[in-house]
């Protein structure tokens, strides 16, 4: 499996992207502030990433079905490249914000796709492939923060950016060097539609399974925009202790994931989502009452719970459908999760601006929690059924 060409290349190629994003997330926040003497709006750098993440994954998905992946990943990379030029030569809020968008279009093949491609090569051990992939991308986003904080001695956040699209560029070239052109399923393709997806929520456990990943979709959005805002203006995190904040965040995910996905293939998805969602609904609830280093302890034990809710809930979504619409049912992955995140942000930011940051973390823990219950309900409900049907089989 290590061999393998393609498990390589797309792991290093994203190790190097996320290298670069992992840097230059850590400064995106402090610059809105700069530019705009507030903190109330750096809740749209989530919006904006998330609004062009929305509206490609359906289309990005189905062409790849059709087409293979290797050229939306090409394209995705090269794509990242160009966002890292926009931000190296933005002197306002609205162009960081454009930056956003655009780089919001180019991670969306990175994320939704390769997990897709692994699954088809690797469908009796896609937990531990999407696990490691996943986990490399947040090893990435962990190094990321802590070699922007020993760099920025010896240089300005713009070369950060140029570092960005650097190493987004040398990407593309593993991608285009190493991943085998490999399309999804056998010569007979179906296409998964908006439609399609609204479908899914017909279906209760789908539907609810969806409903976690917009929230989880909202709470990386979070931890990426408000929460880093108010890290620094009400706890006065340096940029230092900031980059930290990231670098926690990131390798949480990275461990919780590597420990999941071989578990969650034998023990099974819905434990994992229930117990991640709970475990993030404790963190984000009570870290704002806290002080350092608790405050940092709290984050990443949320961190943790989001990490564990994130793969285990993919990997569920993913065996819902044929091998055919692997790349497809990725892309609904995320079209859900970048809805969370467009809106999540915003919410919690504008509701910490009419009352307090402490209510609007409170009430984002509550609504986790509530997601949980559905969850564990489901659960039972399900048990039951299956337990009747097994005793009246019996009784045949």
């Amino acid at each position: 499996m290590f061999r393998d060409k393609t498990l390589i290349g797309l792991n290093l190629a994203v190790f190097l992207m996320m290298l670069g994003v992992g840097m230059i997330v850590a400064l995106l926040p402090q610059r809105v502030i700069d530019l705009t003497g507030s903190g109330a709006s750096v809740g749209y750098l989530a919006s904006a990433f998330a609004l062009s993440y929305i509206v490609l994954q359906v289309p990005v998905g189905n062409l790849s079905d059709r087409m293979g992946f290797k050229l939306f990943l090409c394209l995705g990379y090269l794509t990242c490249f160009l966002t890292g030029l926009l931000y190296y030569f933005s002197d306002s809020a609205n162009l960081l914000f454009l930056g956003r968008l655009v780089q919001g279009a180019g991670e969306a093949p990175v994320w939704a796709l390769a997990p897709a491609l692994l699954s088809i090569k690797y469908p009796l051990t896609k937990g531990k492939v999407m696990g490691i992939y996943n986990a490399v991308i947040h090893l990435g986003l962990t190094a990321g923060p802590m070699l922007g904080v020993m760099l920025s001695r010896i240089w300005s956040g713009n070369q950060a950016f140029v570092f960005y699209a650097v190493v987004c560029l040398s990407g593309a070239v593993v991608i285009y060097l190493a991943v085998e052109n490999t399309p999804a399923g056998d010569m007979k393709k179906e296409t998964l539609r908006l439609k399609n997806i609204l479908a899914l929520l017909t279906n209760r456990e789908t539907f609810i399974v969806l409903t976690g990943i917009t929230f989880y979709g909202a709470g990386y959005g979070i931890f990426l925009t408000v929460i880093p805002a108010f890290l620094i203006n009400a706890k006065s995190f340096s940029p230092t202790f900031l980059g930290i904040f990231f670098s926690l965040f990131y390798a949480a995910i990275s461990l919780s994931q590597l420990a999941t996905g071989p578990l969650s293939d034998r023990l099974g998805r819905r434990l994992f989502m229930i117990a991640g969602l709970l475990i993030a609904a404790v963190g984000i609830g009570i870290f704002p009452g806290l002080g350092q280093p608790w405050v940092s302890v709290a984050l990443t034990l949320a961190s943790l719970g989001l990490g564990v809710f994130y793969l285990s809930s993919m990997a569920f979504l993913n065996e819902t459908v044929p091998e055919s619409l692997k790349g497809t049912i990725s892309g609904a992955y995320y079209l859900f999760w970048g809805i969370g995140m467009f809106f999540g942000p915003v919410l919690v930011g504008k509701l910490g601006e009419s009352s307090s940051f402490d209510a609007g973390f409170m009430g984002f823990s509550f609504v986790l929690l509530l997601e949980a219950v559905l969850m564990t309900i489901n659960n039972i409900v399900n048990g039951r059924k299956r337990l009747g049907g097994i005793r009246d089989g019996l009784q045949i």
